[in-house]
């Protein structure tokens, strides 16, 4: 006991400055513990405690506001925060959640990164706090809900976005078009869910009322952008002007689209955005001869490609060698366990077709990586485990053949998420920090 009070008083003797330097470089889980030494640790450990918040749903939300000082908002840079709500109860009006989310963003002004899980739509009066967020750089929007129940209306998300003053990184997930910028959808096949009633939204101070998503180019700070799960058929992509210079693009697919839908949106927005383009992220086939050539094609600096799991294995090699006009030097290709000799077989025919073309094909390529995607809840017999690796080995020796790196790495896909999700944990004082109030890293 006694040495545990000489640890104390001799901690307390050290100057604050001291202190925050060494708060400052602990994890998480240790500044928590360093917390709980004494009430004047505690109020050095807050600033580091609460820099990094996971929300998990709207409930929580809630007592968040409630019990967790105003004054410690502050200190939060990276928010991760969800409205997902009980769908039982009836207080969670689209007013109610709109307010709580108004109430913590006013408050986070130096927030530099902000991933938005919506569960169920928000007001229009969400989109006043962005205004402020000048510290804030990366923006992840994903509707939690189904479109046709709880849309998430393309001109709110536009708004939000596009009022950021410093955005430099926007992602977003299951927008939904709206019957304001696309009345040709509504009640034709195939169907593809619209919002109405949203052309009340304010106009914003530069887009004015053109808040279509197209309308994302004109974002000036704008550098990279991903949309997924999103109807892309916006024909104002080929026609918006472009005030960014985007250099990463990651496109999805709409799945009330075919694929053929889908690729043309796709390449339209490529030929929009390519000429500053370095890094890309591809779920759909490609087709236009115009990429095949250097001279020609909108991607003059695509560098990077990644293509994802979604993508038709039957396809990867005319899609490839339709990119042939970009100085593609790195190729990834994320594919599920089921579909890795397949993958591995396509791969193969590519560079077989590489080596037939010769240099000028593919001249500046220098790696290959394939990252597998595993599920926790099915297990591969043996016999699929070694049909797997024979398969990567042979693609890994055809590369070494040809002086190219490969390497494979793996990834453990949550059922029904797009991404690995965060679970609540404990605080560190009950009694300052209420429970499922996650104070780590996002």
């Amino acid at each position: 006991m006694s040495g545990s009070a000489n640890t104390t008083a001799a901690w307390s003797t050290i100057p604050t400055e001291l202190k925050l330097t060494v708060a400052s470089g602990l994890d998480t889980h240790d500044v928590k513990a360093l917390s709980a030494v004494d009430r004047s640790t505690y109020e050095i450990c807050v600033p580091f405690m609460f820099k990094y918040i996971t929300i998990g749903d709207f409930a929580t939300l809630l007592r968040f506001l409630e019990e967790v000082p105003r004054s410690y908002y502050r200190h939060i840079e990276e928010l991760d925060l969800s409205t997902q709500i009980d769908l039982l109860d009836g207080s969670s009006t689209l007013e109610c959640r709109t307010e709580a989310v108004v109430a913590l963003l006013l408050a986070t002004r130096r927030l530099s990164k902000l991933t938005l899980r919506v569960g169920g739509s928000l007001g229009s009066s969400v989109v006043a706090p962005f205004n402020c967020l000048h510290n804030l750089k990366h923006l992840k929007i994903m509707n939690l809900c189904d479109e046709v129940d709880s849309p998430l209306s393309e001109r709110l998300v536009v708004s939000m976005a596009a009022s950021l003053p410093c955005l430099q990184h926007l992602s977003l997930d299951r927008i939904t078009r709206s019957k304001f910028h696309a009345p040709e959808l509504e009640g034709v096949f195939p169907f593809v869910p619209v919002v109405i009633n949203d052309d009340d939204l304010p106009d914003h101070p530069v887009l004015g009322s053109e808040l279509s998503l197209p309308s994302l180019l004109r974002i000036p700070t704008l550098r990279e952008l991903a949309v997924r799960d999103t109807h892309l058929g916006d024909h104002r992509w080929a026609t918006t002007p472009i005030d960014c210079q985007l250099q990463i693009l990651d496109l999805g697919s709409c799945y009330h689209e075919t694929e053929e839908v889908n690729s043309v949106c796709t390449q339209r927005i490529m030929a929009a955005v390519g000429p500053t383009i370095d890094e890309f992220s591809l779920n759909t086939t490609v087709n236009d001869a115009v990429f095949a050539r250097p001279s020609a094609t909108p991607l003059q600096r695509l560098r990077k490609l990644h293509i994802s799991p979604f993508f038709p294995v039957d396809s990867v090699v005319d899609t490839m060698s339709t990119l042939a006009g970009s100085p593609i030097e790195s190729l990834s290709m994320q594919c599920y366990e089921d579909d890795v000799v397949d993958v591995c077989s396509a791969l193969e025919e590519f560079l077989n077709l590489r080596v037939e073309r010769g240099p000028d094909f593919y001249g500046n390529l220098s790696k290959i990586n394939l990252s597998v995607t595993t599920t926790d809840d099915i297990t591969p017999t043996s016999e699929e485990q070694e049909e797997r690796l024979a398969a990567f080995r042979r693609l890994e020796d055809f590369c070494r053949d040809l002086k190219l790196s490969t390497a494979m790495e793996h990834a453990v896909a949550v059922p029904g998420a797009g991404e690995k999700m965060r679970t609540n944990c404990s605080p560190v004082h009950e009694e300052r920090c209420p429970p499922r109030f996650c104070m780590g890293a996002l």
